[in-house]
């Protein structure tokens, strides 16, 4: 394959059974976490086993959407489930956001009532958490490089490896120095944390479904590239969008300079279709051919919405 200059560089195929591995961990943590919240009183180990909960839950989902984009194509479904686990990826982790914001008001309200906690839970619990997740991380790392889906679960495991170091932290200052409020500080410090990182991945995911230009490439820039070429008089009418975490479409309206045979302007698309695979990464091109055709030649088509 080709190097390009620009992001989306090489397809690689993400490992649903890694995934699968993840979930089956992350089960049995939520559950060792959750005995042990009741047991110590601890909210920084009931809100991580909250968001183990969550985590199992987003992973499912993540897995799910990786087997339902696999599945083919069809007459009814052009693109088939391309798009799954882009809307995988901004579920997943607008729920991280919404359980953080929960956490930051159940810290709030314990610091005003702080409760004598089991420091002793705390620690092997979150020392626990911390090998699990560790190892979660470690086998979905590579998947998580090109795939948005992956990179929220990968995210929701990394979040919870920090999270239960810092349990592990609080608990060990619990256990020596009486130190209570430390629960709930930590618990506030991961969940900022937590939505600071999946703001980005929201941000990125509803970019996809929006249909806007990938934030790495430039209309103008891929507009002077084609029109370099003496055949093409201009560009018009374009749209640059990105399928999924691997596919960037582009269509556009091509005005030649002279009423060329089909077989030419063909080799004209076909060199083009090399150049921008080579250049922007973009694996879909669909050119609407054009000559003496009078009519606006906006860059981008302005519709004008049609009174019901």
């Amino acid at each position: 394959m080709s190097e390009h200059n620009h992001g989306h560089h090489h397809h690689h195929e993400v490992s649903g059974k890694n995934l699968f591995i993840t979930v089956v961990l992350n089960a049995v943590i939520t559950v060792a976490q959750f005995m042990g919240g009741l047991l110590s009183g601890s909210l920084a180990l009931f809100s991580d086993a909250l968001h183990n909960l969550s985590d199992v839950l987003s992973l499912l989902i993540a897995y799910w959407a990786n087997q339902l984009s696999k599945k083919p194509e069809n007459v009814k479904k052009t693109f088939g489930y391309n798009r799954a686990e882009i809307i995988a990826a901004l579920f997943n982790s607008s729920v991280l956001i919404a359980i953080s914001i929960y956490l930051i008001f159940e810290a709030i309200n314990k610091l005003y009532n702080p409760e004598p906690i089991d420091s002793f839970w705390v620690i092997i619990l979150g020392l626990l958490g911390i090998l699990v997740n560790g190892l979660s991380v470690f086998i979905i790392k590579n998947d998580a490089k090109s795939n948005m889906n992956m990179k929220a679960a990968y995210l929701h495991l990394l979040a919870d490896a920090m999270t239960s170091f810092a349990v592990v932290i609080g608990g060990i200052l619990m256990y020596y120095f009486g130190l209570f409020w430390v629960d709930s500080l930590i618990t506030i410090i991961i969940a900022i944390y937590l939505i600071w990182v999946s703001f980005s991945l929201v941000k990125g995911s509803v970019f996809v479904l929006m249909q806007f230009v990938p934030e790495e490439l430039d209309i103008d820039e891929i507009v002077t590239t084609i029109t370099k070429l003496e055949n093409i008089d201009n560009v018009h009418h374009v749209h640059l969008w990105q399928l999924d975490d691997n596919r960037i479409h582009l269509e556009a309206h091509l005005n030649f300079c002279e009423n060329i045979s089909l077989e030419e302007s063909t080799s004209v698309i076909n060199f083009l279709e090399e150049q921008l695979q080579k250049l922007y990464g973009i694996s879909h091109v669909t050119f609407q051919c054009e000559y003496n055709r009078c009519e606006n030649k906006e860059l981008i088509k302005r519709y004008q919405h049609l009174a019901l």
